[in-house]
């Protein structure tokens, strides 16, 4: 697998999709915060114009917190377009993480200056369906520069976001891990309990004796988004 990210699946969807005097808009969709334990899920939709990007841009997670930052503040120059899109805490608890996640990457791709042709995602799994035109590759954020580009981008938004609860939310961790279980993570939880933006639905609540009352429950028999309180 390269650690620099290519054009190899853009050349493959500009072949498949070319019209005369019209490249294709190809758009990259990378999600930061699925596992997190607090705060949204964040989508990043990126358009580039197929030309040289940015030297080293690769997935976000293969990059330190400087580089992730020196690149975030070069690739709204170069992109030719670029939307963030989230869903909070409460969205998640209440559709489920799928969904959740689609609504996120909706609000991304709709605010773009212009609709994608196609939509480039990473993993194996089209979380987006209709009506938008979707390749899924496994590790994308590692072969496209489109979706590098966006992992980047939301990596770097949802950091800075997760920074600025910390003065409001001290010993959470949310400078230091975003959110994300973390020893320290653990402790505020089990002292203080869950915060306005931790996610109810989640299983970590299971091991909090003292505050596993608050856990919101999904009935099974109504569908991913249906919550109770049993």
């Amino acid at each position: 697998m390269p650690r620099v990210a290519g054009y190899a699946i853009e050349d493959e969807l500009r072949t498949a999709l070319a019209t005369p005097g019209r490249l294709p808009r190809i758009a990259g969709v990378d999600e930061v915060g699925r596992g997190a334990w607090a705060g949204p899920v964040v989508v990043c939709a990126a358009v580039t114009d197929l030309s040289p990007p940015p030297e080293g841009l690769t997935d976000s997670k293969m990059l330190s917190e400087r580089r992730r930052e020196a690149f975030a503040e070069v690739l709204p120059g170069w992109l030719t377009g670029h939307a963030i899109g989230a869903a909070s805490p409460a969205e998640i608890d209440e559709l489920g993480m799928s969904a959740a996640l689609r609504r996120a990457a909706v609000r991304a791709l709709e605010a773009l200056p212009e609709p994608p042709d196609v939509v480039i995602l990473d993993g194996k799994h089209d979380f987006l369906g209709r009506p938008w035109r979707v390749r899924c590759e496994i590790k994308a954020d590692l072969r496209s520069v489109t979706v590098a580009a966006a992992s980047v981008l939301a990596k770097v938004h949802r950091d800075r976001l997760m920074a600025g609860l910390d003065a409001g939310f001290p010993g959470y961790g949310f400078a230091e891990a975003a959110g994300y279980p973390s020893p320290v993570h653990q402790k505020a939880l089990e002292e203080h309990g869950p915060t306005p933006h931790h996610r109810m639905s989640w299983s970590y609540l299971d091991d909090l004796p003292r505050w596993r009352h608050l856990k919101r429950h999904r009935d099974p028999m109504a569908g991913e988004g249906q919550l109770s309180l049993l």
